[in-house]
């Protein structure tokens, strides 16, 4: 499954590294919105992808924040 592998790869990144990620995930979902309402997207399913990554990033920077809270 792809979810799987793309969840062990981001667990494998440093902080630094996933917050880099996000940051470019987060652009990458302000220009597909503008892409979308322009009528210029060629994959529409990017859309839901990108926010899929973002909150599997946003959910590790929580595990670990706990985690290192304990």
């Amino acid at each position: 499954m792809v979810d799987k592998s793309r969840t062990e790869d981001l667990r494998a990144k440093s902080d630094d590294q996933l917050g880099a990620e996000l940051a470019d995930l987060k652009r990458e979902a302000f220009n597909l919105r503008f892409q979308a309402a322009t009528n210029q997207l060629e994959r529409p399913a990017r859309i839901k992808e990108v926010r899929r990554d973002i909150a599997r990033i946003k959910t590790l920077q929580t595990e670990r924040t706990q985690s290192a809270k304990a």
